[in-house]
């Protein structure tokens, strides 16, 4: 395994270390706003109003506006019945797995990542699509009349699209549960970037869909979210796992629904980044990813190398042990130029056309 590259500054569009300056294609700041100025101002002035923390709890007798602001705001959006803030993506779905029943059986789907975890547990080991394909029989199978399916929105990693029309498939004499972790999508896909809720079929009676996300990757900032029906939504907030959580630090919040413009333009921004890294590219076919999405994934390992010696930095690491082969990915965020991309893709097109066997 190769030795990390270390750095005293966050990356952007670039990383700079002591020994040399790199473009970066990495990370998971797709919109790039945690080096965006225009939204690092508005935060310092929402810390000059909100102070650096809230060193409380949601369940005190003084109650800050900007939490209950700002789960209307995302529900709005998302077009779901309410949503709950909380400190991190990994907080919500902690939250939310320890708040469902325990006479229901856990299903989950391939990869789902550990924010959904309960205990360790044997994710689906197969594809995604095979995966929903058995569920119907499965379900029907259990011994529970209470089921709670859990899965990513996408896979970020071999860069799959999820559709979730299989919802309407399910053995209807059962009371489902459906959680979804929209972590890597949240901000980028669905309605206005509001992620898989805006994009999830019509839900039959007996299935109800939660869904959570972090703030840390497109939004840029620290948090989390629980999408879901109100009730559902109610049940949450009584929890002793909700009540004994400080709540997301409020300038965060309230730098965020200032930045709408901001992040609106980023994703504008994104989309003309991937339409001109696409456009450019001349062996695709080395290349997983769908519409829209800034993520391209290769079997081509080498090309880490080949990148790294033209000071270029892509994703690049084994998963999901150390022990096993390195996923490698290039990752397009809002901050990349048009210069930036046309250096990537002439370096991957020479890269490709130098390689005479592919795998």
């Amino acid at each position: 395994m190769e030795a990390p590259l270390l750095t005293s500054q966050l990356p952007g569009r670039t990383l700079i270390t002591e020994e040399a300056t790199y473009l970066y294609f990495s990370g998971t700041s797709y919109l790039g706003m945690a080096r965006n100025e225009n939204f690092q101002k508005i935060l310092q002035e929402c810390f000059i109003e909100y102070g650096t923390n809230y060193s409380s709890s949601r369940l005190s007798n003084v109650q800050l506006k900007i939490f209950a602001e700002t789960e209307a705001y995302l529900a709005a959006w998302t077009h779901a019945e309410a949503a709950l803030v909380v400190t991190s993506g990994l907080v919500a779905g902690q939250l939310l797995v320890k708040a469902l029943p325990e006479a229901g059986e856990f299903m989950y789907g391939p990869r789902t990542h550990p924010a959904l975890w309960r205990t360790p547990v044997d994710c689906y080991e197969g594809d995604y699509h095979t995966w929903t394909q058995k569920l119907p029989e499965k379900i029907r199978a259990s011994v529970s009349k209470k089921i709670i399916i859990l899965t990513n929105s996408l896979d970020a990693l071999w860069v799959q699209a999820y559709s979730f029309e299989w919802i309407n498939e399910l053995p209807g004499n059962k009371a489902i549960t459906v959680i979804i972790d929209d972590s890597h999508g949240f901000g980028l896909t669905g309605k206005n970037g509001a992620g898989v809720h805006t994009q999830l079929p019509k839900l039959p009676a007996h299935v109800q869909v939660a869904v959570i996300s972090s703030f840390g990757k497109a939004l840029g900032i620290p948090g989390g979210v629980i999408l879901g029906n109100a009730a559902f939504i109610d049940q949450l907030k009584k929890s002793a796992f909700f009540g004994g959580g400080s709540p997301p630090v409020p300038a965060y919040l309230a730098a965020f629904l200032q930045a709408e413009e901001l992040y609106q333009q980023a994703r504008e921004k994104l989309q003309n980044n991937i339409n001109q890294f696409t456009s450019t590219l001349q062996y695709s076919e080395q290349f997983q990813s769908f519409a829209g999405y800034p993520i391209f994934y290769t079997r081509q390992n080498n090309l880490y190398d080949w990148l790294l010696q033209q000071q270029i930095l892509i994703s690049h690491f084994a998963y999901p042990t150390p022990a096993d082969l390195p996923i490698t990915r290039l990752v397009l965020n809002s901050l990349h130029t048009p210069e930036d991309i046309q250096v990537l893709t002439q370096q991957i097109n020479a890269f490709c056309a130098s390689t005479e066997s592919f795998s």
